[in-house]
């Protein structure tokens, strides 16, 4: 580097015995080895370097960044250190989900060790949620959600408490509905499930043309009323707004009799009860249409559904359909190649044209093929 003697004399008197050679006047300059420069600076103390002096000269902290990463790496040694002593003290069929090493991993991939570092308490945090996996039932058993926090009936409804429990015990990648049913916990029973127009369990009694919901509960054991033919379909739809729109339709065009559509709406992305739900309506001898929006969601929704219920069928789910429907986006389709095994030219199409597509878009020809009775090409 180059050097330039200070002016000033104190400046220059600070810097003495700093530069090898003759003395240097006042503004005349130097080139000096950093190598040599910190040999001599560190002979006024042993940690001083030339980069130390500057940061001080400069009112700036030295090395802030070095000093965050250690604090950082020290914060989650602690939260694996407790993940460490708490495993020992969980249940067998707990600690098999929960191994210290492996959930750590977990957890740092899907970036939850910095969600726990950024919480108010994170040790707090936590801790509480080891407390509520340790009260997990055994294989075989069941407990309802509301009781894994004595005293605190709502304490898993919602935020960051039930969600890293599912982080602990690797069920967060799937609906947490599902999540909660794959650790033995039944998450609510009495809210949410299909809502359905057309087809009933078997020996109820539903209005004709009336929109009900089968809660979880119903849907645990489910029996459904065969069809009264053969060939009957039923059609499964995520947006309750092609439900919806069925029934108007079926209300206008009828004036005598009242010819209900068969309809079944997941309200979005089904749980592992709703799917096998649906899958038992084929059991039943119903034949089986299922769709959803197409996007990334939509198109795991309808691989939910086509795993429970293998003889159901993509219903205007195709390449022609999204293209049929499908505007110029800008947006970014995160698909993988292997998202829509019903139409292996599908994904390809919706990465070009990066715009998902959603049932409203299709609904004239959902609502005709509903109308029908059977599903289009």
């Amino acid at each position: 580097m180059t050097v330039t003697v200070p002016t000033e004399a104190a400046r220059r008197a600070a810097a003495a015995g700093l530069i090898d050679g003759r003395p240097l006047e006042p503004g005349q300059s130097r080139r000096v080895s950093l190598e040599r420069l910190t040999a001599a600076v560190a002979t006024r103390g042993p940690r001083l370097t030339p980069g130390a002096v500057a940061a001080h000269a400069c009112n700036r902290r030295l090395a802030a960044n070095a000093r965050r990463r250690a604090q950082q790496t020290a914060a989650a040694d602690r939260i694996r250190t407790q993940l460490e002593r708490a495993a020992t003290g969980l249940p067998r069929h707990v600690r098999e989900l929960i191994g210290p090493e492996a959930v750590f991993g977990r957890l740092r991939t899907q970036g939850w060790i910095t969600r726990i570092l950024n919480a108010p308490d994170p040790s707090a945090l936590l801790g509480q949620a080891l407390q509520v996996a340790a009260q997990l039932p055994s294989p075989g058993q069941r407990v309802d959600r509301r009781l894994l926090v004595p005293g605190n009936p709502h304490a898993l409804d919602a935020g960051a408490l039930p969600a890293l429990v599912l982080a602990l015990t690797g069920s967060s990648r799937i609906p947490a509905r599902s999540g909660w049913a794959r650790l033995g916990v039944d998450f609510d029973d009495l809210l949410g499930g299909l809502i359905i127009t057309g087809i009933t369990p078997r020996d109820w009694r539903i209005p004709p043309g009336a929109a009900y919901t089968l809660p979880p509960r119903e849907l645990t054991r489910i029996d459904w009323e065969p069809p009264d033919g053969p060939d009957r379909w039923v059609f499964v739809t995520e947006n309750p707004s092609v439900l919806a729109a069925a029934a108007s339709q079926a209300l206008s065009l009828t004036r005598n009799s009242l010819v209900t559509p068969r309809v079944i709406c997941t309200a979005g992305t089904p749980s592992q009860l709703e799917c096998e739900a649906v899958a038992a309506l084929s059991d039943a001898g119903w034949n089986l249409a299922v769709r959803a929006d197409f996007d990334q969601a939509g198109l795991a929704h309808v691989r939910a559904l086509l795993a429970a219920a293998p003889v159901a069928i993509a219903w205007r789910m195709s390449t022609a359909d999204y293209l049929a429907a499908a505007p110029q986006g800008a947006d970014t389709l995160h698909l993988q190649d292997a998202d829509a095994p019903w139409d292996e030219q599908l994904v390809p199409v919706m990465r070009k044209h990066s715009v998902p597509v959603y049932e409203e878009d299709l609904l004239t020809a959902l609502l005709a093929d509903i109308a029908a009775g059977t599903p289009g090409t």
